[in-house]
């Protein structure tokens, strides 16, 4: 999803009038400025913040090496869980691996925060993202916050968008209008994008009223079928955050129901527009997987599959080389009877009942030329089905991260 095709998407009536960046729900403000941290001098602190006390939902990376800000979050999710005011992030550097000292910075930018929201520590949530093992400055960070609560404004979502990117190539956004409340949400990624309950960094708000037990079991749900099914490279963040805040300001109590699949389409358009913009990625493969005895099952499979650098690198070539679907299906460690399964390359069928059928070499790599390239894999043996969104692998995200440091 481009941005052009974000917009698009949106009702006109909650933009800022002659700009593209949707406005926050009621009661929030938000403001993204340059701290010095990066060496392009981009925006890299941003601030999210509420006039009110929100309901937090958040889910986390399970890498075990987690950088200071989860760990930090973390605690002040479980302390305050209902009481959250602010997202405060910085980009440029992960603070991860930094011991102590990156602990303590993680506190301080939760400190600094809350002085000027006026609220405590433990009703700040802090995220970082960037390069592991190299200490945030510490004295850049804090003025960054001071400079950044100043210019904090309920049309600032495009500055804090800005300040989140690290190879992102574009700011990643979407909202959408409930029945008297809206819901406006925030990402970066690109690469090191292979989730497990999280996704880089996201930043959703909504104006709505809904209980934090409520909340956090909806975006549970909703993660699982969204951040959690994509991948760039098959490498999972020691950073990952996803965060939801609902204020409230409204005195609107959603139906739950549609307010979940409202946050379906935001966590969908956003993981998307992840993959999409995926360090070198050319393409971007949409996989079915289907017929498995469970979803569980389904996602493992999809994901050993979109995570297989011969499949990556046969979609770059443009390649119909279907057998590296079935080699990686084989070694996903799930059962299935090799004797049942269809295959399809865009359009075309080439597998059925486990035997190859002929099909056009052309009309395939018409198909494969596509930015979109969407493939089905059916085993036939159960209910069980998942969407997994990945891209290709070419020489480009070699070079971005050959030099990621540099």
């Amino acid at each position: 999803m481009t941005i052009a095709q974000a917009i698009a998407a949106f009702d006109s009536d909650i933009f800022q009038e002659g700009a593209a960046i949707p406005y926050l729900p009621a009661g929030f403000q938000a403001s993204g400025v340059a701290a010095g941290i990066k060496k392009t001098g981009d925006r890299d602190v941003a601030l999210f913040v509420s006039k009110r006390d929100c309901a937090l939902a958040a889910v986390y990376t399970t890498n075990q090496v987690q950088a200071a800000p989860i760990r930090v979050s973390k605690q002040h999710h479980a302390a305050a869980p209902s009481r959250t005011r602010a997202v405060v992030l910085n980009s440029g550097n992960a603070n991860a691996v930094t011991g102590a000292f990156g602990e303590a910075v993680a506190r301080e930018m939760a400190r600094q925060t809350a002085a000027h929201v006026v609220c405590e520590a433990e009703q700040i949530v802090v995220m970082s993202t960037g390069v592991i093992g190299v200490q945030l400055p510490r004295q850049k960070v804090l003025a960054g916050i001071t400079q950044a609560a100043k210019r904090l404004s309920p049309a600032g979502g495009g500055d804090a968008a800005e300040a989140m990117r690290t190879t992102d190539t574009c700011i990643k956004f979407h909202a959408v209008k409930g029945e008297g409340y809206h819901l406006t949400g925030y990402a970066k990624g690109s690469g090191m994008i292979h989730p497990n309950m999280a996704t880089m960094l996201a930043v959703v708000m909504t104006d709505a009223a809904v209980p934090q037990p409520e909340l956090q079991a909806c975006l549970q749900r909703v993660n699982q079928k969204t951040f959690n099914c994509i991948s760039v490279d098959g490498d999972m963040s020691t950073n990952d955050t996803v965060a939801v805040l609902a204020n409230g300001a409204t005195g609107v109590t959603p139906d739950l129901a549609k307010f979940e699949a409202q946050l379906t389409e935001v966590l969908t358009s956003l993981a998307t527009q992840i993959v999409a913009d995926g360090e070198g990625a050319t393409k971007m493969v949409t996989l079915d997987v289907e017929g498995t005895v469970d979803d569980a099952a389904a996602q493992r499979i999809g994901k050993a599959v979109a995570t297989s650098m011969l499949f990556k690198t046969a979609i770059h070539g443009e390649d119909a080389n279907w057998g590296r679907v079935l080699a990686a299906l084989g070694a996903a460690g799930e059962p299935f009877d090799p004797d049942r399964v269809d295959l399809w390359f865009g359009g075309q069928q080439m597998l059925e009942n486990g035997r190859a059928l002929p099909f056009s070499e052309a009309v395939a790599q018409r198909d494969l030329s596509e930015k979109g390239v969407s493939v089905r894999l059916a085993l036939n043996g159960g209910s069980g089905a998942a969407r997994i969104w990945t891209t290709d692998l070419s020489a480009e995200y070699v070079a971005i991260n050959g030099s990621y440091r540099s």
